[in-house]
């Protein structure tokens, strides 16, 4: 009885670690040191963070969830909940209209290149061609502008500006199709 117990259980080891390696189970650091697994893409990885809601909501409205979903690779720059409400008062709601779809499309695809861009390549790269096809341009800064509440940055750490205006305050969250960068304020082309 005890050994047809320990080989049944033995079994279960093997079919579990086969199993395991057939499905091909990795695991990713985010840019905010929490691990998940790399098989999501950019759009189940954007609504498994709070902070996206808005900018998932507006992929959404903007019919670009299939876009985000392909296999890329993409670079996103999405905008945090607060940094959509930090627009000036009615802008988001307008932009939600189905008769403004064609300026919120334009807006979205302003914050996403081809390519997987991490925080470092951004910097070395200077520019880069976004989806919108306008430019975004990328530096190096030690100053946070404003923060979403209740996140800090390490001080003295370089972080990602984009245009000038907007910093990275997650980086590199890995996705199947690309890499997410969360930004503090809302691109406008």
């Amino acid at each position: 009885m005890k050994t047809m117990n320990l080989f049944r259980a033995a079994l279960a080891i093997v079919l579990g670690a086969a199993l395991l390696g057939a499905v091909g189970c990795r695991c990713c650091q985010r840019g905010d040191g929490n691990g998940y697994a790399m098989a999501q893409d950019i759009i189940t990885v954007a609504r498994s963070r709070p902070e996206l809601g808005t900018f998932v909501a507006a992929v959404q409205a903007a019919d670009l969830e299939g876009t985000l979903r392909a296999e890329g690779p993409f670079t996103v720059f999405a905008p945090t909940d607060e940094a959509f409400g930090d627009l000036p008062a009615g802008t988001l709601e307008s932009l939600l209209m189905p008769e403004n779809k064609a300026d919120l499309t334009d807006i979205l695809t302003y914050h996403v290149v081809s390519g997987r861009v991490t925080e470092n390549e951004a910097i070395r790269a200077g520019s880069d061609m976004t989806l919108s096809g306008r430019p975004l341009s990328f530096g190096s800064t030690i100053r946070y502008t404003k923060w979403p509440t209740g996140w800090a940055g390490p001080e003295g750490s370089p972080v990602l500006l984009i245009n000038g205006q907007a910093n990275v305050v997650r980086r590199n969250i890995d996705c199947s199709n690309g890499v997410i960068h969360i930004i503090d304020t809302v691109l406008l082309p």
